[in-house]
């Protein structure tokens, strides 16, 4: 096991004590001995600002507030707003979801789970700590622009530090795809990573104008989206997309999606 494990400070916010002692259990199981647990939101933010955190799990449906709540709270924050954070749920409503996918959650795991798919969630937050694990090979970092097209400032924060851990700092920012298609009128970018849901123009409807009417019509384009509808999807993939990537996602995937399209 990588020693990075035994060296995470991870928060545990679960009201349950039975979850508590099944989750802590695994994690030391696979390494991680410093596991700080409280039952509410509350008392998660108040250890944040007393502690130096790696990691934070939690549940969906704490005593005070959800766990969409408590995740929005920090992002939103002065504190640890870029901690890694994974959400451990049973939870498949489309309204708790989507908010918690926007503000950045890297990996969602469901209730029950195995110690195995618990280790691969950690793993999935970990690339985030260990740069040189995501660092983008062969290609000229100094000199590479990449447009981050998304209308929530929590995602796009997200994603811009991921990229920024890759190595590329050039990064400029679009609110939506009509937004966006203005910058690219303006300006040569080597790489656009764009969202599905936008208002103004969404990313289908960017994606048919870098392809059908900008002069930029070859440039990759990732599109990072928790849009699950085939249809929708099929649509974009007619546009020209390069490839699509889910939320959450893991970073390693986001790495290996980036070099495959600019390869």
């Amino acid at each position: 096991m990588p020693v990075v494990l035994s060296q995470l400070t991870t928060l545990l916010v679960e009201p349950s004590k039975a979850q508590h002692k099944i989750i802590e259990g695994y994690l030391k199981d696979i390494g991680v001995s410093k596991v700080i647990w409280v039952r509410t939101g509350e008392q998660a933010v108040k250890n944040l600002g007393n502690e130096s955190i790696d990691l934070i799990i939690t549940a969906m449906h704490l005593e005070d507030m959800t766990g969409t709540d408590l995740i929005l709270k920090i992002r939103t924050g002065d504190i640890n707003r870029n901690v890694p954070l994974m959400l451990v749920s049973s939870e498949t409503s489309y309204r708790y979801l989507e908010p918690i996918r926007q503000a950045g959650v890297i990996a969602t795991l469901p209730k029950p789970f195995k110690r195995e798919q618990l280790e691969k969630s950690l793993y999935a937050t970990l690339d985030l700590h260990d740069p040189d694990q995501i660092q983008l090979n062969k290609i000229d970092r100094e000199d590479f622009n990449v447009l981050l097209v998304d209308d929530s400032e929590m995602s796009r924060r997200h994603i811009r530090n991921l990229l920024t851990r890759m190595g590329l700092e050039n990064i400029s920012e679009a609110n939506n795809g009509k937004e966006g298609m203005q910058m690219v009128n303006a300006n040569f970018y080597d790489l656009i990573v764009t969202d599905f849901y936008m208002p103004e123009m969404n990313g289908e409807e960017f994606i048919e104008y870098i392809r059908e009417d900008s002069s930029q019509a070859s440039v990759p384009i990732l599109m990072v989206s928790s849009e699950a509808n085939e249809s929708r999807l099929a649509g974009v993939r007619q546009a020209g997309v390069s490839a699509i990537c889910d939320k959450p996602f893991e970073p390693k995937t986001i790495k290996q999606m980036i070099e495959r399209i600019l390869d």
